[in-house]
């Protein structure tokens, strides 16, 4: 075991090494930050890398950073702990453990993380003795429940705020642990703060961070990761959109808020040679190009994590060419125009045209589409219908990808409730586009069968969470998943979302155009 401890903090190192912005910091007290992922995803995280930097402000407290092993099974085999990757100190040994988690699936990472820290991966089960585990990140937009069966406490929806409030009060309490398991109980039925041992399944209002705290950005920049060697950077936060299928749409404090160009500049340190520029919806930032345009004098190279078709001009095209931008990925989310117009996206075809037009224009490589399929009232014709269309695409630019990902309906949105459209009815739709495009476009799907897992974590309870818990132990396979949620009897539950048809949503639009004159001249 030595040899092989030895090998694995080597390899640690070499990440150090590679790292520019690391925090090495004394203090009395240290939380151990940990992302349910391995490395490359966890670094590519921009809300990690804020609560990292965060945390290590606070007056007598140090965060280490901690990521699940890409060989989680080698660990295991060896009895090597989950160490951080600051201090090489064993997870298990920090008072508190705290979990950024992104989505479903990475449940079963913060499993195994607990497991490789001797912690057991219920809380029912913990002691006093045991760390204080929390979690937080974007899962907790959604439906945090699954998470509760192994959290002390978690942290809901922009953590900024409320992981400081939480790190405060136990600086308070000298982090001694005893104390620290008493400390929950005065967060319970707060905004922002969900305890499960006594919210009992009533999941609290999210909270969102004070703008004064934007813009979430990186800390440490590295070639080690999915963003090589990117400093990443909020242009907003939120979205003003409405597609009735997203977490983000309209969130927290009322919508999108944009962060204006002279404090997103002034962030970005002297080292950064890339810069992305992320969020919900960063084409709709009013001062995009102004934006883009004075990364460029810096020198940077510049990306944008978002980028909407309806959005896209010759001049913002032209700088991203001019950026280094050579694959030019945009939203077309529904396999139809029908399709975008019952999810109330606002893209349409002209919009996905004129995209193709710019990317041959401005010499991008390729044009890349991503899009859901099983969206509630898709049928086959719908998929019919963006093969002919894609083919159209081809003529305009040659390299055409097509990103496909099944439809899994989320919490608080308005399809919560819908139902997946099966496993073998996705399945049959994809592989009716890769028919219809062989040879033509490529088409690059996820898997169907672990959108169905997603999907009965997404729409479930504690349950479901257990149910992972006992798949986990099995193996993870999908057929154990299947085997856990009918022992547990999960069942997805919560409002079921009726669709509407396109004559009511066409209504319902003119209704709303009519209503904004009354409005205005009220106001």
């Amino acid at each position: 075991m030595a040899s092989a401890l030895w090998h694995t903090r080597q390899a640690a190192r070499k990440l150090l090494d590679a790292e520019q912005g690391t925090i090495y910091r004394d203090a009395p007290h240290r939380v151990a930050l940990l992302y349910p992922s391995p490395y490359r995803a966890a670094m590519s995280s921009l809300g990690y890398q804020t609560i990292y930097r965060q945390l290590n402000g606070e007056p007598g407290v140090a965060a280490d950073r901690a990521t699940l092993p890409d060989d989680v099974a080698g660990y295991r085999a060896r009895g090597i702990p989950l160490f951080t990757l600051e201090r090489a100190i064993p997870v298990g040994n920090y008072p508190i453990l705290a979990f950024s988690v992104a989505y479903e699936l990475e449940i079963a990472g913060l499993i195994d993380c607990l497991d490789l820290a001797g912690v057991p991966a219920l809380a029912a089960q913990r002691t006093w003795d045991h760390p204080l585990v929390i979690a937080g990140g974007p899962l907790t937009f959604s439906n945090p429940s699954p998470l509760a069966p192994f959290c002390d406490l978690l942290l809901l929806g922009e953590a900024e705020q409320t992981l400081l409030d939480l790190i405060r009060e136990a600086v308070a309490l000298g982090f001694e642990r005893r104390a620290l398991r008493a400390l929950i109980d005065r967060f319970a039925g707060r905004s922002g703060f969900y305890v499960p041992e006594h919210d009992r399944g009533q999941v609290p209002p999210i909270a969102a961070a004070d703008d004064s705290l934007l813009p979430a950005r990186s800390q440490i920049i590295t070639p080690n990761t999915e963003l090589r060697s990117m400093y990443l950077t909020e242009a907003a936060r939120g979205c003003s959109r409405g597609c009735t299928y997203c977490v983000m749409r309209r969130s927290t404090n009322g919508g999108m808020r944009v962060i204006e160009p002279d404090r997103i500049v002034e962030l970005i340190p002297a080292e950064a040679r890339r810069v992305g520029l992320v969020g919900a919806a960063v084409t709709d930032h009013p001062r995009i190009n102004e934006i883009v345009r004075r990364v460029l004098e810096r020198g940077c190279e510049v990306g944008i994590s978002s980028l909407r078709a309806d959005k896209l001009t010759d001049e913002l095209v032209g700088l991203l060419s001019a950026g280094g931008y050579r694959t030019l990925t945009v939203a077309a989310d529904g396999a139809s125009q029908r399709m975008r117009r019952l999810i109330e996206r606002r893209t349409d075809e002209s919009h996905l045209v004129r995209s193709a037009e710019l990317a041959k224009k401005h010499g991008m490589h390729t044009l890349k589409l991503y899009l859901m399929v099983g969206v509630p009232g898709e049928t086959d014709r719908d998929i019919d219908e963006l093969i002919l269309f894609a083919r159209e695409l081809v003529r305009i630019h040659p390299r055409i990808a097509i990103g496909v990902a099944p439809f899994v309906a989320k919490r608080n949105t308005p399809l919560d409730g819908s139902e997946f459209a099966g496993i073998r009815v996705v399945d049959s739709r994809l592989d009716r586009l890769r028919r219809g495009l062989r040879g033509k476009v490529t088409v690059r799907p996820t898997s169907a069968r672990w959108a169905w897992v997603e999907y009965m974590l997404a729409q479930s309870g504690p349950e479901a969470g257990l149910a992972v818990l006992d798949a986990h132990r099995k193996g993870g396979r999908f057929g154990d998943y299947k085997r856990a949620f009918a022992a547990r009897g999960v069942e997805p539950t919560g409002p079921v979302a009726r669709v509407p048809s396109t004559s009511e949503l066409i209504a319902l639009r003119r209704a709303r155009r009519q209503a904004e004159p009354v409005k205005r001249a009220r106001a």
